[in-house]
């Protein structure tokens, strides 16, 4: 009896392990890995390396945009080590269309209509500059509530250009397999992510690694969320 609570004993215990993921012809970077037992998260450096803590029996899962998704149940063996190896394969991507234009080269700066160097402005930012511009349409539309009405729109319109980065950075089957999101709920989810500033951070400048970990945590809160309206 004492020899079987013993070894009950040891099948709880868990501990810290290293791993490192392999795949030749893609990054490694940024991979995802989640604990399904304990829904622990870390995500592997540049070149492949991670530490999570487990027990054995674990089931690991490691998803990146770029790799086929893959589930690795933690062995005696890699428990003892206190190391594990992983090897991924890289995703195939459909490439969309990609239209050729000759005359991409030319633009108002090369045509000589505008100056080099100039900043340029989206239909609502134009708005808002040109409301703003002089001192009598500064006070008329502040009377009148016009400049907050077009800052308004430049918030939706930057809102809008997020939502279209969102959208190509992860596919369906990350958001319901890998963040356990409804399918009717992803566009939710996706305006919910974009209201973060962070998260809005990371788009921006196309931190993909820094995405994916935002993310994460992003989807934690939105299921507590849906779980409360239910």
């Amino acid at each position: 009896m004492f020899f079987a609570q013993f070894v009950s004993g040891q099948n709880l215990t868990r501990k810290e392990i290293l791993g490192q993921i392999f795949e030749k012809s893609t990054s490694v970077n940024g991979v995802s890995i989640v604990n399904n037992t304990t829904q622990l998260t870390t995500i592997s450096d540049e070149n492949g390396m991670f530490s999570i803590v487990v027990r054995e029996g674990d089931v690991l899962v490691f998803s990146a945009v770029n790799l086929e998704p893959l589930k690795h149940r933690v062995t005696m063996e890699d428990f003892e080590s206190g190391k594990l190896q992983v090897k991924m394969s890289a995703k195939e991507i459909e490439l969309k269309e990609v239209v050729v234009n000759e005359n991409a080269n030319i633009t108002t700066e090369n045509l000589g209509i505008v100056p080099y160097g100039q900043k340029t402005y989206t239909p609502a930012e134009r708005k808002l500059f040109t409301a703003s511009s002089g001192p009598v349409d500064k006070l008329v539309n502040a009377i009148t509530g016009r400049t907050a009405m077009l800052k308004k729109e430049v918030n939706v319109e930057k809102k809008e250009m997020l939502f279209k980065k969102i959208e190509y950075l992860f596919d369906e089957n990350y958001y319901t397999e890998r963040l356990k999101i409804p399918v009717d709920d992803i566009k939710g989810f996706q305006l919910f992510c974009v209201d973060d500033a962070q998260f809005a951070v990371s788009l921006n400048t196309k931190n993909k690694t820094m995405s994916m970990f935002l993310i994460t945590d992003l989807a934690r809160k939105y299921l507590i969320i849906l779980e409360n309206e239910k």
